[in-house]
């Protein structure tokens, strides 16, 4: 009988403790947007998700944007990535939209007071660096290969 019972004092005390770090720590929120400024009135295939939320495909039309907001997880792991597409062309882009920083503050300085902006355009993705108001070529396009046919070319 002794024994369960500092097995449960133990674990009452290992909950007890992961509480008071989760209280002493308070959870970050941020807000992610990704705009579709591409010319011609060009439609934008976005894709966005972390290990735990998808958040859906959509397609934006030109001017318009996505957003989301999340607070960071306990552990500082949360990562969004995001698959862009320009609309009935072979252009794409993979990138992360959001990570935790644990040894330098790119993301935090680019997204002031813990927003991003990112938007895609004719040349490429951009993230605005709310430090100096620009905003930043990240990412370029790149071309899908054509599927391969029933012949191999």
């Amino acid at each position: 009988m002794g024994a369960i019972t500092l097995k449960n004092h133990l674990l009452v005390f290992l909950l007890i403790s992961l509480l008071a770090v989760a209280r002493s720590k308070p959870l970050s929120y941020w807000e992610i947007h990704i705009k579709n400024a591409l010319k011609h009135g060009q439609r934008l295939f976005v894709h966005c998700k972390s290990k735990d939320n998808d958040l859906g495909a959509r397609t934006l039309e030109s001017g318009t944007e996505f957003k989301w907001d999340f607070k960071v997880n306990i552990w500082d792991t949360t990562l969004f990535w995001c698959y862009l597409r320009k609309d009935k062309q072979r252009d794409e882009c993979r990138f992360d939209a959001f990570w935790v920083e644990k040894k330098t503050e790119w993301l935090r300085i680019k997204c002031k007071e813990h927003r991003c902006f990112w938007t895609a355009e004719d040349q490429g993705i951009y993230l605005l660096d709310g430090s100096r108001n620009v905003d930043e070529y990240l990412h370029p396009w790149k071309m899908i290969p054509y599927p391969l046919n029933k012949y191999g070319s």
